[in-house]
């Protein structure tokens, strides 16, 4: 059993960093990041390259027909996650980044 302060317990000086915590290096609001600091990387698993494409999709089981949730993707990784989106019938759009900023401003 893991108690506050413990080595093992998240947190911890000894425990690695673990993502979807406040206060861990690199998510949104910890001390280590702030919005100017990194530019958008790819969504594929281990890649840190930079983000080119918006992956636009949705699940049709769960998400409403206008909903857009986004995947971001490198040059290497565009294909291999738009087949992985495409072969579940959720990939709805693959716009270059720029475009998809350029449009989301200009919907505001």
């Amino acid at each position: 059993m893991n108690f506050p302060g413990s080595p093992d317990s998240p947190g911890s000086p000894d425990s690695p960093s673990l993502p979807g915590a406040p206060g861990f290096p690199g998510l949104p609001g910890s001390p280590e990041s702030s919005a100017g600091d990194t530019a958008p990387i790819c969504s594929a698993k281990g890649c840190r390259a930079p983000a080119v494409w918006v992956l636009a999709w949705n699940n049709p089981k769960l998400h409403t027909p206008e909903r857009r949730k986004t995947w971001l993707a490198c040059d290497e990784h565009r294909e291999h996650l738009s087949s992985f989106l495409g072969m579940r019938g959720f990939l709805k759009d693959v716009v270059e980044l720029t475009e998809w900023e350029r449009n989301s401003a200009t919907d505001r």
